[in-house]
């Protein structure tokens, strides 16, 4: 009897042993969720990191802290993603620029770094000029970039090196082009970048039409072409640069959820079904078409191809470029 006992007993805490970790795990999320930004406030991907954050707190019964963590051209945001415990309680938004920083240089860390657990946001590049241009079509605009002599034409919308100048070099190589046959004017953004080119100080803007829109609805700025397989929703006048002057040539910026590579398997599989469910919602739609953003949904496995695929093609563009080391 007493062997018995004995037995009944170690059995019943071997079986608390064997689910007591199950069950902690199987209870995800206890605890605030950490939401890490490697840009400003108030800027795009601020604002939709904000929108998801709020979001996934109602799906997840947790809160969902956003916190912005700037600096090195994004490289300390994406480092304290990719750097934080791997348990789900620390995520990010990780930004088409992680693409960027190992080819300039700027620090050893890739998208390998990470475990993606969805896309929620693209926005295509698009050639933006003034109303007051000469040129009101691409093919025009395109014509004369190739019969004037190099530099003659200038662009802007965000800094040497940025990933509109890449959209620019890349367009330009898709046709033969050298990638600085249109000369780059750096600047802090497109805003500005489109000021300028409204005040006649550059010719071209190459970035996403949606951050154009407001200038578009104004009527002081025209989208002349969109570099996207398909023409954008929100701007069906402007032709893809596929049948406009028969590029090849697509980009578009996007943002991503991600964590530190090494989230166990049910907590990933926990976050990327609330975040597809963000994503679908109401709220998340109406949030995203008021500000023009481009809405994109992928898996995390999905993402992950998405990402890697552009990390070769923008590395390509860089060297040819002279902007890799």
């Amino acid at each position: 009897m007493l062997r018995r006992t004995l037995l009944c007993t170690a059995l019943a805490f071997a079986s608390v042993a064997v689910t007591a970790p199950a069950m902690a795990q199987s209870s995800y999320p206890d605890r605030p969720i950490q939401m890490l930004v490697p840009w400003g406030a108030g800027g795009g991907t601020d604002a939709v990191a904000r929108i998801i954050g709020t979001l996934l707190q109602q799906e997840l019964g947790v809160p969902v802290n956003v916190v912005n963590r700037t600096g090195g051209s994004g490289v300390v945001g994406h480092s304290a993603i990719a750097t934080a415990k791997p348990d789900g309680y620390t995520i990010g938004v990780v930004t088409i620029e992680i693409d960027m920083m190992h080819w300039q240089g700027l620090t050893p860390l890739t998208y390998k770094d990470f475990d993606f657990l969805a896309m929620v946001n693209a926005d295509p590049g698009g050639v933006m000029v003034s109303v007051d241009s000469p040129f009101k079509t691409l093919p025009e605009l395109l014509t004369a970039i190739k019969e004037k002599p190099a530099g003659t034409f200038k662009a802007s919308g965000t800094g040497q090196g940025g990933i509109w100048h890449l959209g620019l070099a890349g367009w330009m190589l898709s046709h033969g082009l050298n990638p600085d046959q249109v000369t780059w004017v750096p600047s802090q953004g497109a805003a500005p970048g489109i000021t300028d080119m409204v005040a006649g100080g550059v010719d071209l803007v190459p970035t996403s039409l949606a951050e154009g829109r407001s200038m578009i609805d104004a009527k002081r700025v025209l989208a002349l072409g969109s570099m996207s397989p398909e023409r954008q929703e929100l701007f069906p006048d402007a032709p893809t640069l596929k049948e406009s002057v028969d590029s090849d040539w697509t980009l578009a910026v996007w943002r991503t959820i991600a964590a530190p590579k090494g989230l166990p398997e049910d907590v990933k599989a926990k976050l990327e079904a609330a975040l597809e469910k963000a994503y679908n919602s109401p709220e998340y739609k109406k949030f995203m078409t008021e500000r023009g953003f481009g809405m994109r949904w992928a898996n995390g496995a999905e993402a992950t191809r998405i990402v890697a695929e552009d990390d070769v093609t923008l590395g390509k563009i860089m060297k040819e470029a002279g902007l890799a080391k």
